[in-house]
């Protein structure tokens, strides 16, 4: 066994990400479903993708999980309400009826529809994107979070993954998750809020 620190003693964000995930895995064995579905909303640069990315490492029942990332969704960076409509018609409700979703990957580069994939109604499912969160979604989500963290650590993280293509739209994408966040009240829709520093 190493005796090194391990990374999430020494930076607080992986540590809040990990405690965050145990406290999710309780909770999505809680559902009681073979299924079930997590939908994990919050601001750009909150820590989602890192999130998803944890649950999905240490998913708590027997299977796979799928994962979708709304940035795979959104048609541009004026599209977070179109992302969020396309993932509650092709993805979740299909999955709440049991029926096979199909979405199309949204290419950035081309600024068009690329290919499709599939969801698979017997299988649990992950969602994570800014706006996910709304009174219609939040009936199709067993477990929904809110991620909250502040604006200069969000926009670090942010801009550090994203860098060029992020940084001239930060302001119109921030534009839009105000209104979500005005109008939606996504925190209040969760049933588990994360402080990520």
């Amino acid at each position: 066994m190493s005796s090194a620190p391990s990374r999430s003693s020494t930076d607080p964000v992986a540590s809040a990400l990990v405690e965050a995930a145990a406290t999710l895995s309780v909770a999505i064995r809680a559902v009681a479903a073979s299924n079930p579905v997590v939908l994990i909303d919050g601001r750009s640069g909150a820590g989602k993708t890192s999130l998803a990315r944890a649950l999905v490492a240490r998913w708590p029942l027997r299977g796979r999980v799928q994962l979708v990332a709304l940035d795979s969704l959104y048609p541009g960076w004026d599209g977070l309400d179109a992302g969020v409509d396309l993932a509650r018609e092709q993805i979740l409700v299909p999955h709440a009826r049991g029926l096979i979703g199909v979405w199309q990957r949204w290419d950035w580069d081309a600024a068009q529809p690329a290919e499709a994939h599939a969801v698979d109604p017997s299988l649990p499912l992950i969602v994570e994107g800014s706006g996910l969160l709304t009174a219609v979604t939040a009936r199709l989500g067993d477990v929904r979070v809110w991620l909250e963290s502040p604006p200069e650590s969000r926009r670090q993280r942010a801009l550090s993954r994203d860098g060029d293509a992020f940084r001239p739209h930060w302001d119109q994408w921030a534009a839009q998750e105000d209104r979500h966040v005005a109008g939606d009240e996504p925190r209040r829709l969760a049933t588990h809020v994360f402080a990520i520093p």
